[in-house]
């Protein structure tokens, strides 16, 4: 069953379901958080200048589709993978493949992966007077990134469908024009490691330090989610999971370290929920 049919959809679902998970992790109106969030970016110019940066790396991303292209061809190394993993993901798409659970599992890759990113910057900016747990979450996004993109550079691994004719692509059941409209935001070569899994498994490792139970048990459950959504679609290869898993690990522990080195003298106003 189609869910969606354009990336103006996918915009409108993301804001709502941002606004619904911040409601969800501040426990107040998503509108004052906002707020909240707006006039901490305006008043205290270092945080600014963080959550800038933050916009920046996301957006040498997409720099990195148009880099990759003007490159020299890089080596395959799809084989290596396939050679050792074998057939792990047709077989789990051969378990689990359900048509009722294929538009559950695509909302939470389009939509909930990112609008977790997004409430996660509002909910600590709006109950963490420190302003620790929104550095380390800015810090952790550009860490993940800036390490991610050179392996899609230089060391390129196609998703498992594009390679293995015996893996379906099921999120064309969800979102039928997704390589026309959604592909332009990641490459088909970009799976070492998986940006999806440490990105969401990072939320879920800030979340889980935040003080925040409700939120801290969310961002674990869509965790979860993401990761088996990525096998179930047939997009990555468990090496690019192990990948994704460990490069969180890193990028989290790394991130408080520069959080505390960069702790700003005054606290950040806040309401307390």
């Amino acid at each position: 069953m189609a869910i969606f049919h354009s990336m103006n959809q996918v915009t409108i679902y993301t804001i709502l379901t941002s606004a619904l998970l911040i409601g969800f992790g501040t426990g107040r109106n998503p509108l004052r958080a906002a707020w909240v969030f707006v006039r901490n970016l305006a008043t205290r110019p270092r945080y600014l200048l963080l959550f800038a940066s933050l916009l920046g790396i996301l957006f040498l991303n997409k720099f990195e589709l148009t880099l990759e292209k003007a490159m020299k061809p890089q080596p395959d190394f799809t084989p290596y993978i396939f050679s050792f993993e074998g057939r792990f993901v047709e077989n789990f798409q051969q378990l689990f493949h359900a048509e009722w659970l294929t538009p559950f599992l695509a909302f939470f890759y389009i939509v909930v992966f990112q609008s977790v990113l997004v409430a996660s910057l509002g909910i600590y900016m709006f109950r963490d007077r420190s302003g620790r747990q929104f550095k380390a979450t800015c810090y952790a996004v550009m860490i993940n990134y800036l390490v991610a993109i050179p392996f899609y550079l230089f060391l390129p691994v196609k998703e498992v469908w594009a390679y293995d004719p015996n893996v379906h692509f099921y999120m064309l059941e969800a979102f039928p024009a997704f390589e026309s409209m959604y592909r332009g935001l990641s490459g088909l070569d970009n799976c070492f490691p998986s940006l999806h899994t440490s990105i969401s498994v990072t939320m879920a490792l800030l979340a889980a330090r935040s003080g925040n139970r409700r939120w801290a048990w969310f961002a674990g459950i869509n965790a979860a989610i993401i990761i088996f959504t990525i096998f179930y679609m047939g997009i990555h290869w468990l090496t690019d999971m192990l990948g994704g898993l460990g490069l969180a690990v890193f990028s989290v522990a790394l991130a408080y370290r520069l959080a505390d080195l960069s702790s700003i003298r005054k606290p950040l106003p806040t309401v307390q929920g």
